[in-house]
């Protein structure tokens, strides 16, 4: 049996500019986190030949294009792992929440089975082919920061351009950590939503957006220098400015609902903000100061909050037992 727990993440700045639409031209940029929430993927070796993915439903299939899951199916391919397989899939939060869920999970996939037939990858490969699997293979209309951060875990700022992905690890002093951590406040919606009918339309608007990606990627940039320098306020209220960016890139990003927690957020004290992933609902993150989260956290008493850390690891085998 064999375990892999794979992080979430928290996309700050410049979510958009990941596609290869527009960083294959003008280059992208994105500053992220993983933290402390977590899809974890159990894969168990079988005494027959049969297929069995446990998630959402129970799947039992005699061979790999028969199962339903789409990841595993993909992830199966990929490896070369063929029959005689449990596999099962578990999200910390709900699925269709803007935390990076599938991504995680595809990750996860590719380490499992390839460590169950004794290969070791490195983080790169498993971050690319993960790519592969939901950008080229299924034709998914999202971009390549999800798949990055689940594998390398950390704070990082990633860039991305015709030639590749080039990460760099944000290092955060434990004092700015903290700092940093006790600023974040994450409540979730009450609200899932399907991300591919938004990002099939931020995509579409690409090159109509041009001039507004752009100026995301800069506050990416922007962000990375905040933080580094520890002016972390700064950092926040460039939050703000990039939601209300952000929110221009397709219509169903945000609507009155959001708007109007946000906007309670904000009145309460919070500097800035964002709805996490595609947008249309799932979590709300917001910066605010210490003093005044108690304010907004009263603001917004309705949503379930969600506490989390920043998570230093990326996908990782937690568990590893093979019978003698």
């Amino acid at each position: 049996m064999l375990i892999v727990q794979t992080p979430l993440r928290v996309s700050f700045l410049g979510g958009g500019t990941d596609f290869d639409d527009f960083s294959h031209d003008h280059e992208g940029a994105v500053l992220s986190t993983a933290i402390n929430r977590y899809t974890t993927v159990f894969v168990k070796e079988r005494f027959d030949d049969l297929i069995y993915v446990n998630y959402r439903k129970k799947e039992i299939a005699a061979k790999v294009d028969d199962i339903e899951h789409e990841l595993v199916r993909e992830a199966m391919r990929l490896t070369g792992v063929e029959k005689g397989m449990e596999i099962s899939t578990f999200v910390d939060v709900r699925e269709g929440s803007g935390l990076g869920s599938s991504s995680s999970i595809t990750v996860g996939l590719l380490q499992a089975l390839y460590t169950c037939k004794g290969e070791v990858k490195d983080t790169e490969i498993l971050a690319r082919q993960a790519c592969q699997i939901e950008i080229d293979v299924l034709g998914k209309p999202i971009g390549r920061q999800d798949q990055y951060i689940a594998a390398y875990g950390g704070f990082r700022f990633i860039t991305f351009h015709n030639s590749g992905v080039t990460l760099e690890n944000i290092h955060l002093t434990a004092d700015l950590k903290r700092r940093l951590s006790e600023r974040l406040l994450l409540f979730f919606t009450g609200r899932t939503r399907k991300s591919e009918d938004i990002l099939t339309e931020q995509k579409a608007n690409i090159k109509e957006r041009l001039q507004l990606l752009k100026e995301l990627k800069e506050m990416a940039h922007s962000g990375r220098e905040f933080i580094v320098e520890g002016k972390l306020d700064d950092f926040g209220r460039l939050l703000h400015e990039g939601w209300l960016c952000k929110r221009r890139l397709a219509s169903k990003i945000s609507d009155g609902e959001l708007d109007e927690l946000y906007e309670a957020a904000l009145k309460a004290g919070a500097l800035g903000g964002k709805v996490c992933g595609a947008g249309g609902g799932g979590f709300l993150l917001l910066y605010c100061l210490p003093e005044r989260r108690d304010e907004v956290r009263s603001a917004l008493q309705r949503l379930e909050e969600i506490p989390f850390q920043l998570e230093r690891d990326g996908s990782k085998v937690v568990f590893n037992y093979r019978r003698a």
